[in-house]
């Protein structure tokens, strides 16, 4: 006897809701650190190498969370996965929270970065729950609510690492993401698995990812201090990584239900997806990185002496313009396609950088320029994750959309590192303070890697499909 499968449960406005302020919460708690980089570098007597480290530790969780819990929720429910997922965010909000020292910090960052693997999982639930037409919107709206919480996030930590501490700069959105998580678990209805619980989990491919992903990460955090003085020990690495990235592609090659499906990674629209991802978010970061310093450096010499309140506010045009690049972004895409939204935004953060480095002698320039950068990432990077979601079957929408989503992840921490060993080697012996020319390097360097990443671009099709 044939059994017939009950039809989804259409969710309404407040399941989406709930989502949506899980979205806010999640990107408060995740933005909390760069605004206050300075103040934590002080506070914590953390070197540059050390506060770029800070600024990538939650990073690395979320690329190795990312992809497997997009594929452990489109194999067991987005649901049942996305609460556990809080559950463990909370406990890193609560540890960031209460750290006395650096190393009980890097603890909690580890921790919170299992946040990452949450949009994928509200991706998953949006398209089980909705029809196509409404889930690219809803898909919209919570990747651009989560940038809107980063906007809150970016604004509060200042005065309330200022007015309170740096403690209650964690406790606040943990808060806030505690509450959340639970209107959600009460809100959504449980999504039916969409592979049978016998498949079983490919632990070894599992494994083999999560090693590929940490070598890298450390890679990325010891080479600025290690090119020089260890090069061997820097390329030890390399080769250790190299040989885990083959050993993982010979087992999902041979895995009956692989964690990472190699010929849906090679499909067009994944895999250009991932790489100008990769490219825009890589550009993107050094500014995030860079604006910030610039601000803190004294005003005695090229800098403006701004304390963390200051930085907040100067970070805030950027944070509203990102919150509203997702929603451009889906008009966008709807009316002239996925790429003309890509080659667009590509061009214009390719002349924000250009322009930073040649004016940022005054204030405006870097809140405009911060400002239109984090503006056309949103448009990019929206534009092709909602691509990529709707361009593969609902079942592997998970694990796509955390392939492009981790990229964005490693993109972003290979901007802090090579923004942070810029200023480091740009500080002259003796010196806490980087030189202008830094800044400058810094700038010009991300402009040529987001120009570059234009050439992919314009291979893409107008909607990001294969």
């Amino acid at each position: 006897m044939t059994t017939v499968p009950a039809p989804p449960i259409r969710i309404g406005r407040t399941a989406v809701g709930a989502l949506s302020m899980l979205a806010v919460a999640t990107g408060a708690l995740e933005s909390v650190v760069t605004p206050t980089l300075p103040l934590l570098q002080r506070e914590l007597d953390m070197s540059p190498a050390e506060g770029a480290l800070l600024s990538i530790v939650l990073l690395v969780t979320g690329a190795l969370v990312t992809p497997i819990a997009g594929r452990l929720g489109d194999r067991y429910g987005g649901k049942r996965i996305l609460i556990r997922l809080m559950t463990v965010v909370c406990a890193g909000g609560l540890v960031s929270a209460l750290a006395p020292n650096l190393p009980v910090l890097l603890l909690g960052q580890v921790l919170q970065g299992a946040m990452v693997g949450a949009l994928p999982l509200s991706f998953i639930l949006v398209r089980k729950h909705l029809p196509a037409a409404e889930s690219k919107v809803a898909i919209g709206v919570v990747s651009g609510l989560f940038v809107g919480g980063g906007m809150a996030g970016t604004l509060s930590a200042g005065p309330v690492a200022e007015g309170l501490s740096r403690h209650w700069m964690f406790a606040l959105p943990t808060i806030a993401v505690i509450g959340s998580t639970m209107l959600v678990n009460r809100l959504m209805p449980d999504d039916p698995p969409g592979r049978p619980d016998d498949a079983g989990v490919d632990w070894p491919g599992l494994l083999l990812l999560s090693a590929a992903l940490v070598t890298l990460m450390l890679t990325l955090a010891l080479a600025p201090d290690i090119i020089g003085s260890q090069p061997l020990i820097l390329l030890a690495l390399v080769v250790v990584l190299a040989a885990l990235v083959t050993g993982w592609t010979a087992v999902e090659r041979r895995a009956a239900s692989p964690m990472v499906d190699l010929g849906l990674l090679a499909r067009p629209a994944v895999w250009k997806s991932c790489v100008l991802t990769f490219a825009i978010c890589a550009g993107t970061a050094v500014a995030v990185h860079l604006v910030p310093q610039l601000f803190a450096v004294s005003a005695d010499g090229y800098g403006f002496g701004a304390g963390a309140t200051e930085i907040g506010f100067f970070l805030l045009p950027g944070a509203v313009v990102a919150s509203l690049a997702g929603p451009l972004s889906g008009f966008g895409a709807q009316r002239f396609g996925s790429r003309a939204v890509v080659c667009a935004g590509g061009a214009v953060m390719t002349a924000a950088l250009f322009a930073l480095a040649a004016a940022h002698s005054e204030v405006w320039h870097l809140v405009i320029g911060k400002a239109v950068i984090a503006l056309a990432n949103g448009l990019c990077v929206t534009a092709l994750v909602t691509g990529t979601a709707t361009a593969v079957d609902p079942g592997d929408t998970g694990i796509a959309t955390g392939l492009v989503l981790v990229t964005r992840v490693i993109g972003f921490a290979v901007g802090v590192q090579i923004s942070g060993a810029i200023l480091t080697a740009g500080t002259p012996s003796g010196s806490d303070v980087p030189a202008e020319s830094a800044f400058v390097t810094g700038f010009v360097v991300a402009g040529a890697v987001t120009a570059l990443s234009l050439l992919v671009a314009r291979t893409l099709s107008k909607g990001v499909e294969e």
